[in-house]
């Protein structure tokens, strides 16, 4: 028999009202997705052709997200009757073409389960020729779970809600984890006959359970002993628990896979995340999103990255990226922010305290410290000196500026964007450039410095500074003359020859 099921209806219907959000509780993120798609991605794996996800709480919100995410999931729309049983119903009505084979019926909120576990119920339905099969587990603590009555044969015979359960009953600790395998067909007539002529007005999807018995039919269980993917979420403690429990096992997947995770503690990462081997990630680390990290490269400590992609042998500490690609052997930090846009070549430098916006920098150049570099092209080569600022910003829009391989620009230089600075050119230090440098040129745009003998006298007088400045004179301290000829000087006494010099 085909173990493929005919479909995998996810149902996502629901408020939530323990979350205490005005976010619906499927979109609620953990390990990078929201829990629907969690649920979907763990659908998508049983092979099913359709997969479907029955909405109704803010439906547009989670329609909006299912579409990004996965753009052929098929919508189905609860109405206003409740319950479970009318989720599946409305998730099979907007399935016509589903008159056979095997339909999967799952919620919306357990990221921990996966396509492994999902398989395992749906061989177990096939092979046993089952109507029903459910996902059940064994609870050290069942309180508040319904529960499985097995027959003498050893096939369930009913599902108990705690609430309706005897003592005896109540000691069972077989649960219903509110998973489903269903004949297509017996569930199809069964929901039609079930009512809801209930204390809460509800279509109880577990009623097809006592349908399907009363007909003579076959119900099975498929017992797991991995208790976390029955887990839902309920609330924002048990979306941290789960949470965590993610973690661990992403981290453990990782590890065993060669890579070395100092503390997995405080490390998270999404699922998304792929690791090369012989990797490091250091303590207090997130890696989040799209995020590759090549082998041997070396993340943390105190490192967040969002959708970026790390080269092999690279090395980021106490730093920050986001859509950005770091080079192979290239280092960054600590207290770096690369915005959206940076991309930096192999070798390159991005150091302390700098920030980087859409900046293409170069294979070995460098913005060492203390600079922001936002909408530039840094050259092959080039050295960026301490406390540079690409001014890239008119009050209107933003320009673009270009610095040529193996050139270098000098501390304390503001950029006033658009210029370009040819390869091998030179900027001096303290220059505000507002035109381009031809290759090999050395621009310096500076006030020369002037000296007021005795100033410190005179407006400071009886201070510490002034008693310091007229000790030094009285033991005859005097500093050997400057050398008037400095290559980035453009004082009046400069020459040409000490200008390009």
């Amino acid at each position: 028999m085909n173990a493929i099921p005919a479909a995998v209806i996810v149902l996502a219907a629901g408020e939530g009202t323990r979350m205490r959000s005005s976010t619906p509780k499927v979109l609620h993120p953990i390990g990078g997705l929201a829990l629907v798609g969690h649920a979907v991605r763990a659908a998508r794996a049983t092979g099913a052709p359709l997969v479907e996800v029955v909405v109704r709480h803010q439906r547009d919100r989670v329609v909006e997200y299912l579409a990004a995410f996965d753009e052929s999931v098929v919508i189905a729309d609860q109405d206003e009757i409740k319950g479970t049983g009318r989720a599946a119903e409305c998730g099979l009505d907007a399935l016509p073409a589903v008159t056979s084979g095997t339909v999967v019926v799952m919620n919306g909120d357990h990221p921990l389960l996966d396509g492994d576990t999902l398989n395992g119920l749906i061989a177990r339905h096939t092979e046993q020729a089952n109507a029903v099969t459910i996902l059940t587990a064994n609870l050290p603590d069942p309180t508040g779970y319904g529960r499985i009555v097995r027959g003498s044969d050893g096939s369930v015979e009913r599902i108990v809600e705690h609430k309706d359960a005897t003592d005896a009953e109540r000691a069972i600790t077989e649960t219903n984890a509110g998973i489903y395998a269903f004949d297509s067909e017996l569930l199809r007539s069964a929901l039609h006959e079930i009512g809801n002529d209930n204390a809460q007005g509800e279509k109880y999807l577990t009623d097809v359970v006592a349908i399907a018995r009363r007909r003579g039919r076959r119900v099975d269980a498929h017992v797991v002993t991995d208790l976390w993917p029955t887990e839902g979420v309920n609330d924002r403690v048990q979306l941290a628990t789960l949470g965590k429990e993610l973690n661990r096992r992403i981290c453990e997947r990782h590890m065993r896979a060669g890579v070395t995770i100092v503390d997995p503690a405080t490390t998270w990462i999404d699922v998304d995340v792929t690791i090369g081997a012989d990797a490091t990630i250091r303590p207090n680390t997130e890696l989040l999103g799209a995020t590759s990290i090549g082998a041997g490269a070396v993340v943390g400590p105190e490192v967040t990255l969002t959708d970026t992609e790390v080269g092999p042998g690279a090395t980021i500490r106490r730093a920050e990226a986001l859509l950005a690609v770091i080079g192979a052997e290239a280092t960054v930090g600590p207290y770096s922010y690369l915005r959206p846009g940076t991309v930096l070549g192999p070798k390159g430098k991005i150091g302390g305290f700098v920030e980087t916006k859409n900046a293409d920098i170069g294979e070995g150049a460098k913005v060492p410290h203390l600079t922001y570099a936002g909408d530039v092209t840094i050259g092959a080569g080039a050295n960026i000196g301490a406390g540079t600022i690409f001014a890239n910003y008119d009050g209107v829009a933003k320009h673009h500026t270009r610095i040529g391989k193996h050139s270098f620009v000098g501390s304390q230089t503001v950029v006033v964007s658009p210029v370009q600075v040819g390869d091998g050119a030179y900027v001096g230090a303290g220059t505000v450039l507002t035109r381009n440098v031809e290759p090999g040129e050395i621009a310096i745009a500076r006030a020369g410095q002037r000296n007021v003998a005795d100033w410190v006298d005179r407006a400071r007088p009886d201070s510490p500074t002034a008693a310091a400045a007229q000790a030094a004179r009285a033991a005859g301290a005097r500093f050997a003359p400057t050398e008037t000829e400095r290559h980035t000087d453009n004082t009046p006494g400069a020459t040409a020859e000490g200008d390009a010099r």
